[in-house]
């Protein structure tokens, strides 16, 4: 009963906790982050998680932590290491810095000076300490967990990043470099060969498929941001705009809130319906051009996603309209099923029971193209395709994934695209990201309205 109760009252911190920055230090209550180390903890009860911090940048940006030590740290700071101690049950950050370099990349003094106090973290010391920490847990028989997939920077994926850098470094004859994760992971077994190496990323990524009660609501202050850009693309689309003038006003408005993009804003019409990432803004755009837009912000280390599809100068074509409406009703059938439970699978199954109930003949055209058929895409979170791919088995409360609703018809330089983030709840679904016209007269008439 007594660990029930410290359990429940956790929770209550996270739901009634300063959602905001904490004197500019940490993101979420400190006793949200420890929690999250003490799940990581039980998966490893005979080891060590080793979890390396972000480097300072090469160029003139900005420093951002990677997603993995922040999930587990809510530190910012360059050059850290966080090791979580599924032994002892504790956890440590090692990190070196000058007051004046932390002051330089914005890092709260307090944080510094008091990091043990701040954080929660059980113990602080100097980074030069690491390698004979390290050295006297591996002589304890310790079983060392380091991360063997690459690190989430802004605009980044791990499993696509590791793809890319797989095919295109590791492979390649003039290259042939390990990831830097990889690198680590082969220092460890060069200096420890007597103990066991294995992956934790799994249970990270298991771990952050479900999101806490104060995670889904500071991404609900995320989809404000990209519903209020995206209205704002949407109002200032007309005939003869250059594309590149759309994602301009997109990006304005998330910085003006304060975020970022999590990824270049995609903007297809005519020829390049059938290129569905594409991104160079190149069109100026012509009557009878049909835009899809996807775009979404970056807000204090989460993300959301969001596709929009309306013509240039505002009102439909009959041909727009059907394929509009007919996406349009799978996405809203796939809104109506999702529940704790259910499988993608299933969810596929049912809104096709629902959408031949509602009178559509699921043998035209418009519900043969494959992607019209999905529903369950990705995972959206800490990067808008976040760890984890897919929802697989039953659906579970805190999953935030988007329902992404698509058809393209490249003969006829067309294609549409819905797309929101939902989180499952515990009797259903909540569309995050709502707020967007979405009927068709609710489309032309907001466009109508901005031409007056």
């Amino acid at each position: 009963m007594k660990g029930k109760r410290q359990l429940s009252f956790i929770w209550l911190i996270f739901l009634f906790g300063n959602l905001g920055l904490n004197a500019g230090e940490l993101l979420f209550d400190k006793a949200e982050f420890a929690h999250r180390r003490q799940k990581l903890m039980a998966k490893i009860p005979d080891g060590v998680a080793i979890i390396l911090g972000a480097q300072p940048t090469t160029g003139y940006r900005e420093f951002v932590q990677n997603n993995d030590f922040f999930y587990y740290s809510g530190v910012e700071i360059p050059n850290a290491i966080l090791l979580i101690d599924g032994r002892r049950k504790e956890s440590l950050l090692f990190f070196t810095i000058s007051e004046t370099a932390a002051r330089n990349e914005g890092i709260s003094l307090n944080l510094i000076r008091n990091p043990q106090e701040v954080t929660g973290i059980e113990r602080i010391l100097p980074i030069e300490q690491f390698s004979n920490y390290l050295s006297r847990l591996a002589n304890q028989g310790y079983v060392l967990y380091p991360s063997f997939k690459p690190e989430e920077l802004p605009r980044e994926c791990s499993q696509e990043k590791f793809n890319i850098l797989y095919q295109n470094m590791m492979l390649n004859p003039w290259d042939g470099r390990l990831t830097r994760e990889l690198q680590f992971v082969a220092h460890l077994k060069q200096r420890f060969p007597q103990n066991e190496i294995r992956d934790c990323s799994p249970f990270i990524w298991e771990q952050r498929q479900i999101k806490s009660p104060a995670e889904i609501e500071l991404l609900r202050q995320v989809a404000r941001i990209g519903v209020e850009a995206h209205l704002e693309m949407m109002k200032a689309t007309k005939v003869g705009v250059y594309e590149y003038e759309l994602a301009a006003i997109f990006e304005y408005v998330c910085r003006k809130k304060g975020a970022d993009l999590a990824y270049y804003v995609i903007i297809s019409s005519d020829e390049n319906h059938p290129y569905l990432h594409y991104y160079k803004h190149d069109r100026l755009l012509q009557d009878g051009d049909f835009l899809v837009v996807d775009a979404g912000p970056d807000f204090k280390y989460y993300d959301v996603d969001i596709s929009a599809s309306y013509p240039a100068n505002g009102k439909f074509t009959p041909r727009q309209r059907e394929i509009y409406e007919a996406c349009l009703a799978v996405q809203r059938a796939c809104l109506e099923v999702y529940r704790p439970g259910i499988t993608c699978d299933q969810v596929r199954e049912e809104v096709k029971k629902l959408l031949i109930k509602r009178g559509y003949d699921l043998e035209k055209d418009l519900f043969k193209i494959r992607t019209m058929q999905g529903g369950c895409s990705h995972y959206v979170g800490m990067a808008v395709h976040d760890v984890g791919g897919s929802p697989r088995g039953p659906l579970q409360p805190g999953m935030v994934f988007a329902c992404d609703i698509y058809a393209v018809f490249p003969g006829e330089k067309l294609g549409v695209r819905i797309e929101d983030t939902v989180v499952i709840t515990e009797d259903g679904c909540e569309n995050l990201t709502k707020g967007l016209p979405r009927e068709v007269a609710e489309i032309e008439a907001l466009m109508a309205q901005v031409r007056r």
